[in-house]
């Protein structure tokens, strides 16, 4: 049991858990989650870690399917700049390690920003916080439960 799996339990949050074998090869691990459990890269997204302005960190979920516009981020968030985040860095601020970075259940309280594609969506499967575990919920659950933002930040 991962803590984004414990968050929704303790929340009350309907959702559902999938597994699949990761492929330690795979350096695109959401569209290797997609692949894997027969779903579009649009319904699938991943968790991504960006920094502004040189500082502050925050967490950005766009659709496998879709890069993550920085400059759209930085406008969504009211900053100057937005970079990526390194590999450490997400890593030490979430708990979790890159590819199995869940939006849910991080170490630290996070400012957070999902793309408004999830809108359309009935369900949004994210990392349920290990790579080859994937979590199935409502995008408004998600949204509730991370207290994001929704914005245009994907291209």
């Amino acid at each position: 049991m991962t803590p984004a799996i414990k968050a929704l339990e303790k929340a009350r949050i309907s959702f559902h858990v999938t597994s699949y074998e990761h492929d330690p090869r795979s350096p695109a691990y959401g569209e290797e989650a997609a692949q894997a459990l027969g779903l579009s890269s649009d319904e699938v997204f991943k968790t991504l870690m960006a920094q502004l302005d040189g500082e502050q960190l925050v967490v950005a979920i766009v659709p496998v399917s879709r890069q993550l516009d920085l400059k759209a981020l930085a406008r969504a968030a009211g900053a100057r700049k937005a970079a990526m985040a390194t590999t450490e860095e997400a890593e030490r601020a979430t708990g979790y390690i890159v590819g199995g970075i869940s939006p849910l259940g991080q170490k630290k309280r996070l400012a957070t920003f999902i793309d408004t594609r999830c809108e359309s969506l009935e369900t949004i499967h994210v990392s349920g916080g290990r790579r080859g575990l994937e979590l199935s919920l409502a995008p408004g659950d998600l949204v509730e439960q991370t207290q994001a933002i929704v914005a245009p930040i994907a291209r």
